[in-house]
């Protein structure tokens, strides 16, 4: 009985998500898990996670609530997990960029591809010295091509 009791507890404990970019804060909810991509693999944070600080790299966030998908695409930035609460643990992703998949028009993903093959180009061009700059943009549209391929057949909430 005791057993029961803790299970239905832990299920009923949530996970306060938080993406937000330099532009704005992109997504704010109560979810049941996420999995990221982080510098050292991808990682699931469900609850009664442990507090932690990570670097995370380019491929899409998927938060679950009710048993549907809600997918981003992000690029670089940092995951802050708060465990100090008993009910909610706060799940803070400070993204370079991030955007919603259904926000992934097939305008913006063209835009996307033509934006990735003028930055390898320029990266070529040994003239242009600023290389972070070209490859961090050249980083976010990729992502956003790949992870719009990616989940354009799946179904997720939008």
């Amino acid at each position: 009985m005791r057993k029961k009791l803790l299970k239905i507890q832990n299920m009923s404990k949530k996970l306060q998500l938080r993406i937000i970019t330099p532009e704005k804060l992109i997504f704010d909810e109560l979810v049941e898990g996420v999995t990221l991509p982080t510098t050292e693999g991808e990682l699931t944070i469900l609850p009664n996670h442990i507090s932690m600080i990570a670097s995370l790299s380019s491929g899409d966030i998927v938060a679950r609530e009710n048993e549907e998908s809600i997918p981003f695409a992000v690029s670089g930035g940092f995951v802050e997990v708060k465990n100090e609460n008993k009910e909610v643990i706060t799940v803070a992703i400070l993204a370079d960029f991030a955007i919603h998949i259904s926000s992934l028009s097939e305008n913006i993903i063209e835009n996307a591809k033509a934006r990735a093959q003028e930055l390898k180009k320029k990266k070529d061009n040994a003239e242009i010295v600023d290389f972070e700059h070209f490859e961090s943009e050249l980083e976010r549209s990729l992502t956003q091509v790949r992870i719009a391929d990616k989940w354009k057949k799946k179904k997720y909430r939008k």
